[in-house]
């Protein structure tokens, strides 16, 4: 079964009179341990479709199912539960909160999905080791390089384990060394775990790690 799908969504804003279709009609699936590489012009949608997939946005029409449950439009105070339960997200500018250090900063996000306390210190660390910050743990983001704070932005997605990983432009700050080796990171991670894995990229280094790689054009699905 799938982790991920979006079945012919479609979504559109007003500005003023006008209306913009921003999304026409886009279908997509996720499975378990596969990573999809979602490339695009700026503009074509990819931002949009995230945020759509990552119940932050609700589409105007079509079906998102996510870990299982379907997203209702109708119901928007379910969806903070899903992406807390179903969603991690990784995003380019690593969104660390300067005061905190390594471990600190993934601690947090386990207390916010409800895991505190000594067990989500324990969480924490263990996670950063799997991310091989063994030795970070206690550095604030200001004595980690830019792969380092990668890591430990990945770390905190994987807090509570869920079933897709949205990653927007994860090695855009990154040097085509240090950017491969955290693309590296991301594939056996989705693997070891059968987490499904999107990748929404301009770097093209990234589909010589994914499965599969679908394009957006003028916020459809190009052939």
């Amino acid at each position: 079964m799938s982790v991920l799908e979006a079945d012919l969504v479609s979504k559109s804003f007003r500005e003023g009179r006008e209306t913009i279709d921003v999304l026409k009609r886009v279908s997509l699936t996720l499975e378990p341990g596969e990573v999809v590489a979602l490339e695009g012009p700026s503009g074509s949608g990819k931002t949009t479709l995230l945020s759509i997939l990552g119940c932050i946005l609700t589409a105007t029409s079509g079906r998102v199912v996510v870990d299982g449950q379907e997203v209702d439009a109708k119901k928007p105070k379910l969806m903070p539960q899903i992406r807390k339960k179903s969603i991690g997200f990784v995003f380019q500018q690593f969104n660390l909160f300067p005061a905190l250090t390594a471990s600190e900063n993934v601690e947090y996000a386990l207390n916010i999905k409800g895991t505190k306390g000594k067990a989500a210190r324990n969480e924490a660390e263990a996670i950063l080791d799997e991310v091989g910050l063994s030795d970070r743990k206690a550095f604030l983001p200001r004595d980690l390089s830019g792969g380092q704070k990668q890591r430990v932005a990945i770390a905190r997605a994987l807090v509570a384990r869920p079933a897709v990983i949205l990653a927007d432009e994860p090695t855009a700050n990154l040097d085509s060394q240090v950017g491969t080796q955290i693309l590296e990171l991301f594939r056996a991670l989705a693997k070891k775990e059968a987490r499904g894995l999107l990748i929404v990229t301009h770097d093209p280094k990234v589909r010589d790690f994914a499965d599969r790689v679908v394009k957006i054009r003028d916020g459809q699905i190009a052939a």
